[in-house]
C-alpha cells in the first residue's frame, strides 16, 4: 500500500513537472515560428494545463478504466470552479470581462449540457445502454472545432504584439517538449494504476478516486496558475485558464477519450453532471450580483463551502 501512494504522488510530480516543460517548450517553439504570445496563451498554454486531464484519460481509455475516465472530467471540472475559482479569489478580487460573461462560461456551460445529452442514450432514443460511443466522440470534437474557431476570431480583433524571443534555442525547446510529454505519459499511467489499486485496497470504487484523488491533482496545474495570476492581479488569466480548461476537458479530452474507447456511463453520474451545471450557472450568476462582473472573498468561501459539500456527498455515495 505504501508503495502504491507512492507511485501516486510521484505520477502527479511527472504530471505537473511534465505540463510545465511542455508548456514552456511548445511556447518557445511557437517563438520561433513568429506566432504572438497571444496566440500562444489562447492556445498552446490552455492545452497545457489540460494536458494532465488528457494523459489521464488517455491511459485510462486505453485501459478500460471507464469510470475514472468520466470522474476525472467532472470531477475537475467541479474543482475548477469550486476548489480553484474559489481559493484564487479569496486571494484577490477576480474581476472578469463582458465578452467571458456572455461568450466563453456560457459556452462551457453548453458543454456540460451537450455531455448530459450524449451520455444518457437510454433517456434519449431509449437504447439499453448508456455509452459515450466514438461518434459522439465526433460531435465533441466538432464543438471542439468551432471553439477554436472562435479563439482565432478573437486574436484577430486585438492588436498585433510584437513578437518577443524565445530565451531558448530550438534544440532546447524541442528537448523540453518531448521531456514535457514523456512525464506527462509516465505520470498519467503512474496514477491511473496507483490510483485504481488504492481504491481496491481500501475498498473505494474507481469512481470515488476519480472524482476526488485524480480530479484534484491533474487540477493542479490551474491551480497554481489561477492562484499566482489571482495574486499577481492578472483576473484574465485567473478565469480564462478555468473556463477554457473546463471547455477543453469536454470537447477536447473526452471527445479524444471516447475515440480512443467507447465509455461505459453509469447514470448515477448524472447527479455530478447536474451538480457541475448547477456550479457553471451559479458562477454566471453571480457576476450580476453587488459589484457586477467581480468574484470576491465572500463568494469564494461559498464557492469552497459547497465544494466540502460536494466531496460529503462522494464520500458517502462511495
Amino acid at each position: 500500500m505504501f508503495f502504491q501512494f507512492l507511485f501516486f504522488i510521484l505520477g502527479f510530480v511527472f504530471l505537473i513537472y511534465g505540463g510545465s516543460f511542455l508548456v514552456d517548450g511548445a511556447s518557445s517553439l511557437a517563438k520561433h515560428f513568429k506566432t504572438s504570445d497571444l496566440v500562444i496563451g489562447l492556445t498552446i498554454v490552455s492545452f497545457g494545463t489540460s494536458a494532465p486531464e488528457l494523459m489521464v484519460n488517455v491511459v485510462s481509455s486505453i485501459e478500460a478504466k471507464g469510470d475514472i475516465t468520466i470522474g476525472n472530467i467532472i470531477g475537475s471540472n467541479i474543482a475548477n470552479i469550486l476548489l480553484i475559482l474559489g481559493t484564487s479569489s479569496l486571494i484577490s478580487p477576480i474581476r472578469v470581462k463582458s465578452s467571458t460573461i456572455w461568450k466563453e462560461i456560457p459556452l462551457s456551460m453548453l458543454a456540460v449540457v451537450v455531455l448530459f445529452i450524449l451520455s444518457n442514450d437510454t433517456f434519449v432514443n431509449g437504447n439499453y445502454e448508456n455509452i459515450i460511443s466514438r461518434s459522439d466522440g465526433l460531435i465533441l470534437l466538432c464543438f471542439f472545432t468551432i471553439f477554436l474557431s472562435y479563439i482565432v476570431t478573437l486574436s484577430k480583433q486585438n492588436i498585433e504584439e510584437e513578437i518577443i524571443p524565445s530565451k531558448y534555442g530550438k534544440l532546447t525547446s524541442f528537448s523540453f517538449f518531448i521531456i514535457g510529454l514523456l512525464g506527462l505519459i509516465l505520470g498519467g499511467k503512474m496514477v491511473v494504476n496507483s490510483g485504481t489499486a488504492i481504491a481496491k485496497n481500501i475498498g473505494v470504487s474507481e469512481a470515488l478516486i476519480g472524482f476526488t484523488l485524480i480530479a484534484i491533482g491533474t487540477s493542479l496545474p490551474e491551480l497554481f496558475a489561477s492562484a499566482i495570476a489571482a495574486y499577481k492581479k492578472n483576473s484574465d488569466i485567473a478565469i480564462g485558464n478555468i473556463v477554457g480548461s473546463n471547455i477543453f476537458n469536454i470537447f477536447w479530452i473526452l471527445g479524444v477519450s471516447s475515440i480512443i474507447r467507447p465509455i461505459p456511463f453509469s447514470s448515477i453520474f448524472n447527479l455530478d453532471i447536474v451538480f457541475l451545471i448547477i456550479s457553471s450557472s451559479f458562477l454566471f450568476l453571480l457576476m450580476f450580483t453587488e459589484k457586477k462582473y467581480t468574484l470576491h472573498k465572500k463568494e469564494g468561501i461559498l464557492f469552497l463551502i459547497l465544494y466540502g459539500l460536494y466531496l460529503t456527498y462522494l464520500m458517502l455515495r462511495g
